[in-house]
């Protein structure tokens, strides 16, 4: 018995019982979810242990978890930023922010802090190519980010770490600087 389902039976039972009996395999997205919370990401063994649960080779599990980018194949910081740099981004400084986040934060691409608290990632394709460059923080947007912005940004979520307030949205930091 794997460790994920001795420790987690009753949810995977859940998750299971929303796919009839002979298409269980399809429960692999929502599986690979339980194994990244429970794990703190996708390990090796969530990966071989969901592949049993739902009877696949590990190699289907590993080539779902390396296709999405929700999934993590690594540890990572409490606040994952990923920073478009697709076309559109890169056009109006997307690269550039990219360095500046790494440069900022002391990491390489793809990269953690060693206080483990923040990830960065270049990442293809947000999806808001008219306010580029464009973030998400723990999937959490933000639009039109400015080298500015990003600092401040990194000081919110620090302190939020702290207190646990929430971070001022783009759209809120812009308002604040207005007033």
């Amino acid at each position: 018995m794997s460790k994920l389902r001795a420790e987690y039976g009753k949810e995977i039972d859940l998750i299971l019982a929303q796919y009839p009996p002979d298409r269980k395999k399809s429960a692999v997205l929502p599986l690979l979810h339980l194994g990244q919370r429970v794990y703190g990401y996708v390990s090796q063994e969530a990966k071989e242990d969901i592949a049993s649960i739902i009877d696949v080779d590990p190699t289907h599990v590993m080539s779902i978890a390396g296709f999405y980018t929700l999934y993590h194949e690594k540890p990572m910081g409490k606040y994952i930023i990923e920073i478009c740099n697709d076309l559109a981004c890169a056009l109006r400084g997307g690269d550039q922010l990219v360095e500046y986040a790494c440069q900022k934060l002391g990491v390489a691409n793809h990269g953690t802090t060693e206080d483990g608290m923040f990830s960065i990632e270049n990442v293809m394709c947000i999806g808001s190519c008219d306010h580029a460059p464009v973030m998400q923080v723990n999937l959490k947007f933000e639009e039109d980010v400015t080298f500015e912005d990003f600092d401040l940004l990194i000081e919110q979520l620090r302190s939020q770490s702290v207190t646990g307030q929430e971070p001022l949205s783009v759209v809120d930091r812009v308002i604040a600087r207005r007033n």
